[in-house]
């Protein structure tokens, strides 16, 4: 835009971007806290989704220690938790066949027994009425699309709620700049590889002190089946086929609710092979036998993807920062060995808003919430992810077979030593993107064509992700140099962003002689899992916020 912007301004004690699982807790627990000891704090929740849980993706199995604290009586107040854990099941897969892995063999905190199959959107909704409830104000379609900043360099607020601009970046005759949400304190909470998030970790060097970020891109699809194929409680996990043994990931196949079976797939973004598409692996893998009998006579519902933070304690960035804090998946707070991230997020909101209160009430704002950091240091959290810290770079220096036998070894004996282990603290080498190899020393993969009964295509998996962007808006995908996906990476590596994307944004056209390519983004189709802003070999790619309530709209995802 050609000029500088005048906004009105909304002031909170507290303004929290995002509502996942670790905005809403924090939420919750500062009005909670208000209420203990009869005071008010005014809290505001900003979600760029057209509705709470709108983009919220998880398997999940959910863990309820975080419930538990925050709710006691979370049962009685109607929490969408119904399927409990009854069975755990873990595979190796081989082309051919597979291997189940004794569970008594894995470490205590590996059993899903006390834990529940839900959706986590489902969740955020329930939770987002019950901060509704304590009062706290709750915006969806309301992304936040930059950072406003204080005198003194601290974090002030966010700018949420633009509308209108048009493809040349100017205002349309719908136009609206937005507000400026501002606040004592500002929860960042976006999830992961949040675009505010990005700016700050570089604006404040959150990142100096910590191991390179790593990521993991998971593909999810919701089938509902017949009876005589669903287990309700069951849970099951694999490793193994159809990746080969460098290639890290493994998959989900839980069966709750309505018949519903929720059956996912990761792939570590540390892959070397740039042909390798986590989609079509997706795909594939539905056609094992060990899957395909649960989903038999069953029909596809949604579909999703995200990326997932991998990088476990080694990579945890400083939480706070002037004016405000990191939260959840923005820090990283994902347990990878147990494919659970959402407790831990929890946790991180209400150990965030107890410090903000006492801020707030003792007459601070705009400064460092340092108590924040120390919760964590003695949490429960940080406890759990110390004693899985080495589970992914065994992973990655040994591979699945190996490295996974050596994490679980490493894992029981510090889960009995209170996190001692033999292996001290390995740490990640490199980013995601810089592990990608180049074209000429990797074999294309030929996948199979989808079959439509329980392999598809990614443009009808992207209609069922009930995906929309005002296609009049400026492409929220932005490309540092327009030049570098047909000049570097198409000859260098093969140009891995038409692979890796499990939506078909982005794409490589010839003329009708097969020459001149031309790179297109087709960010309608965008189901905002930022692996683009991840894995693009010359980091090239910036993700940003479209306008408030585009993207995904996820239904029990």
């Amino acid at each position: 835009m050609s000029e500088a912007v005048e906004r009105e301004a909304m002031e909170y004690d507290v303004v929290i971007v995002g509502a996942g699982p670790s905005g809403l807790a924090a939420a919750i627990r500062l009005k909670q806290l208000a209420a203990e000891r009869g005071t008010d704090v005014s809290v505001a929740v900003l979600e760029k989704g057209s509705e709470v849980g709108a983009h919220i993706l998880s398997g999940a199995v959910i863990d309820p220690i975080a419930m538990n604290e925050l709710f006691q009586n979370w049962k009685e107040l109607g929490a969408p938790l119904e399927t409990a854990v009854t069975e755990d099941k873990f595979l190796m897969l081989g082309a051919q066949g597979s291997v189940s892995l004794p569970m008594f063999a894995m470490p205590s905190f590996m059993h899903n027994q006390g834990n529940y199959i839900g959706s986590l959107g489902n969740l955020c909704r329930w939770l987002a009425q019950q901060a509704e409830a304590l009062g706290v104000e709750v915006y969806p379609g309301m992304a936040a699309s930059e950072p406003v900043f204080g005198p003194n360099g601290e974090l002030k607020g966010v700018v949420a709620g633009v509308f209108g601009i048009g493809k040349d970046g100017e205002p349309g005759p719908d136009y609206q700049p937005g507000v400026d949400v501002l606040g004592k304190y500002v929860f960042i909470g976006e999830g992961v590889r949040g675009s505010l998030a990005k700016v700050l970790k570089h604006k404040y060097g959150l990142c100096a002190q910590s191991d390179p970020e790593k990521y993991g891109i998971g593909l999810k699809e919701l089938w509902q089946v017949p009876d005589e194929v669903f287990r309700p409680g069951l849970v099951q996990h694999t490793t193994g086929w159809p990746l080969d043994d460098k290639t890290g990931g493994g998959s989900w196949l839980y069966h709750f609710g309505d018949n519903y079976v929720s059956v996912g797939f990761v792939v570590h973004l540390n892959y070397k092979n740039p042909w390798l598409s986590p989609f079509d692996e997706f795909q594939r893998f539905k056609h094992h036998p060990d899957v395909a009998k649960h989903l038999q006579g069953g029909r596809r519902i949604a579909y999703g993807a995200r990326a997932i933070a991998e990088g476990g304690l080694q990579s945890i960035p400083r939480l706070y920062f002037p004016g405000g804090v990191l939260l959840g998946d923005s820090a990283g707070f994902v347990n990878v060995p147990r494919i659970k991230g959402s407790h831990n997020a929890m946790k991180s909101g209400m150990m965030a808003a107890e410090a903000a209160y006492d801020a707030i009430v003792a007459g601070r704002s705009g400064d460092e919430l340092v108590a924040y950091d120390t919760a964590f240091q003695t949490s429960w959290v940080k406890k759990e992810l110390k004693v899985v810290r080495n589970a992914k770079p065994l992973l990655s220096k040994f591979g699945t077979t190996v490295g996974g036998a050596l994490g679980l070894l490493d894992m029981n004996i510090a889960n009995l030593l209170g996190g001692a282990s033999i292996f001290g603290t390995m740490h990640h080498g490199k980013g995601d993107a810089e592990s990608t190899g180049l074209a000429k020393d990797h074999k294309p993969i030929v996948y199979p064509k989808p079959d439509g009964v329980l392999s598809f295509d990614k443009l009808s998996s992207v209609f069922i992700s009930n995906t929309n962007h005002d296609e009049n808006q400026p492409a929220h995908l932005k490309l540092r140099d327009p030049s570098i996906p047909i000049n570097v990476n198409l000859p260098k590596y093969g140009e891995p962003a038409r692979l890796y994307c499990p939506a078909g944004v982005y794409e490589v056209l010839y003329d009708e002689a097969g020459q001149n390519p031309k790179f297109q983004i087709n960010f309608q189709n965008c189901v905002h899992c930022k692996t683009c802003d991840i894995k693009d070999p010359s980091q090239n790619i910036d993700w940003t916020t479209p306008q408030g309530g585009d993207g995904p709209n996820y239904p029990n995802m």
